[in-house]
């Protein structure tokens, strides 16, 4: 077994203890007979459970894709990259959810090294976005607005539906309700970003349907009552 293999086996070992069991209940000896090596061959290769940990988080979390995602999309209309990525990021914490909700669980007993792993993680992901908000407020395609915050207030919106009020509202037959709410989400919040072009531009154009937005939200609203 090559030195690469044996790594991706402990580190799929590791996301699924820790996914059961949350950092703290996880023992490097038991991811490491879940991985089928010794423990002694889990720390060649990863000096710490803390080192473990980060390493898991840093290749299992949504930032390997966001990294994938931004470059493609520097050219896309501000819409449809908002879109992929939050569509991207609702999938990821899916596919994560039991990993998100231990480690939510134990969060306030976690050692501050813990704590650090997923600040930083989560400190790459909304500096990535709010750079790409920064780079279109430059080309002059969005208003003024603070980046930082912007990038938080998307990413976190996803996050509460995926992690609250999803636990409600869907279950694993429903997968298109979250493929609605990241529709009518990204109507909303690229609404409330755009820059808008001075009164006397849109003289003589065609009305906007300008109610498309305010029926999406009710049509959201009646579906989740």
């Amino acid at each position: 077994m090559s030195a690469e293999t044996t790594r991706d086996r402990i580190l799929e070992a590791a996301l699924k203890l820790f996914s059961q069991k949350g950092f703290l209940g996880a023992t490097t000896r038991e991811i490491a007979r879940e991985a089928g090596v010794a423990e002694v061959t889990l720390f060649r290769h990863v000096p710490t459970k803390e080192a473990l940990f980060q390493e898991v988080i840093r290749r299992y979390s949504f930032l390997p894709a966001m990294k994938g995602l931004l470059p493609g999309l520097e050219k896309a209309p501000y819409r449809e990259a908002l879109l992929a990525i939050a569509c991207r990021f609702l999938a990821t914490l899916d596919e994560r959810r039991d990993l998100v909700r231990i480690m939510l669980a134990e969060r306030h007993i976690y050692p501050s090294q813990v704590r650090g792993i997923f600040r930083g993680m989560l400190g790459e992901v909304f500096g990535m976005l709010a750079d790409y908000f920064r780079r279109l407020q430059r080309r002059g395609v969005l208003r003024d607005f603070d980046p930082d915050d912007a990038a938080r207030a998307f990413l976190g919106a996803c996050f509460a539906y995926m992690h609250g009020l999803g636990f409600f509202f869907e279950d694993a037959a429903d997968r298109k309700r979250r493929e609605r709410f990241a529709a009518e989400f990204v109507d909303l919040f690229v609404e409330g970003t755009l820059k808008r072009r001075p009164a006397a531009a849109e003289r003589g154009k065609p009305a906007r349907r300008g109610n498309s937005t305010k029926a999406g939200s009710e049509r959201w609203t009646a579906r989740t009552r």
